[in-house]
């Protein structure tokens, strides 16, 4: 089987060493968001290096890798699956974009790395074509990594200068309190800015920067000039001083 040869490949780049510094950074503890994930210490430039041998894996056995305990595996099953779906037939991309959501709704695909490396691609590319539901769906679900992925979908219309669904997925997620769909929103948001038009960022700022988390807005104003920065940040500092003591003074 194709699929225990990339394993194999994989675990030639395995080091302890590095298992432990990944189980720490991807926050595997008891209580922590990648709770249980296990890694054999393989890091993504070698990741990717080992699945540019398995472009063509069938997708029974790309079901299979997502289906391992182990973090790279399930990592290189989405690098993979972004990388078909791009040439893939129609079919070929339904059975791809079926296969994602089988991994989402299973938790297969959960780290920010894995969604992030995949959801533009596969979840995106799918959603673009046909239709944004699904990502409001997923939006909806109160599940983090079916939110982030929903996110993260929309840079499938912001690389090709359309704002799509990603306003209204980020005014569904604005007031999530987990700081990995903070930092997606506002990235997002700030993408928008660059990709398509600095108004359409400052018009949703201009309604919500008030409300958003600190961690979201900061995310979102990153590339705005100085004064304009300020201006949001204060506006928020207002808001928050009136809601908790009822006065801006």
């Amino acid at each position: 089987m194709k699929a225990q040869r990339l394993i194999d490949d994989l675990q030639t780049y395995a080091s302890d060493t590095d298992a432990l510094f990944l189980q720490r950074f991807f926050k595997t503890s008891p209580g922590e968001y990648g709770e249980g994930d296990v890694f054999i210490g393989v890091r993504v430039p070698q990741t990717r290096a080992v699945c540019r041998n398995y472009r063509q894996l069938p997708s029974n056995e790309l079901k299979e890798l997502l289906q391992s305990p182990i973090h790279e595996h399930r990592l290189a099953a989405s690098i993979i699956m972004s990388q078909q779906y791009k040439k893939a037939t129609t079919i070929e991309q339904e059975t791809l974009y079926d296969l994602y959501i089988f991994g989402l709704d299973n938790q297969l695909l959960n780290n920010w790395d894995i969604i992030d490396t995949s959801a533009e691609h596969v979840l995106g590319a799918y959603a673009h074509v046909h239709t944004p539901d699904t990502l409001r769906q997923l939006a909806h679900t109160g599940k983090l990594w079916h939110q982030r992925a929903a996110m993260v979908a929309c840079f499938a219309w912001l690389r090709k200068g359309e704002v799509g669904p990603t306003l209204e997925i980020a005014e569904i997620l604005c007031s999530e309190r987990h700081d990995l769909l903070q930092k997606a929103v506002g990235w997002l948001l700030r993408e928008t800015g660059k990709y398509v038009d600095d108004s359409i960022l400052l018009d949703f700022l201009n309604q919500h920067a008030h409300e958003m988390p600190r961690t979201q807005l900061r995310y979102a104003i990153e590339k705005l000039s100085p004064d304009l920065r300020r201006h949001y940040l204060q506006a928020r500092q207002l808001y928050v001083q009136k809601k908790t003591y009822g006065t801006t003074t």
